[in-house]
């Protein structure tokens, strides 16, 4: 459900806001650009995870967060997908850390403490 516009060649593609679901139950409710999720937006999976925040081709690309199924937390950038630069992860202690991630590595995080 939402926007759409018709390209030079004729086919009808999302563009703008909007509503899909796919078959197998993942939800992206946002914007759309060119027939890509582009913007912001929030993508549900039914393992329940969440991330929501921005966009670029069809990737977390920006500020955003990604909720994990088991309740673990990663608030910050991304680039392409994947976890980088400066963010807050909070575990599923909910302890929260912070520092530069890379990827899969985040070398030097630190602990917030609450006192």
């Amino acid at each position: 459900d939402g926007e759409c516009i018709r390209t030079p060649d004729g086919a009808l593609v999302r563009h703008g806001d909007g509503i899909h679901t796919t078959p197998n139950g993942i939800i992206y409710t946002g914007t759309w650009k060119n027939d890509k999720m582009n913007g912001t937006g929030r993508l549900e999976h039914p393992s329940g995870a969440v991330y929501e925040g921005e966009f670029k081709d069809n990737m977390f690309h920006g500020l955003g967060t990604y909720l994990f199924p088991n309740g673990a937390k990663y608030i910050g950038n991304f680039n392409e997908n994947k976890l980088e630069g400066e963010g807050e992860f909070i575990d599923t202690q909910g302890l929260e850390w912070s520092g530069t991630f890379h990827y899969t590595a985040a070398p030097g995080l630190k602990l917030k403490l609450e006192m």
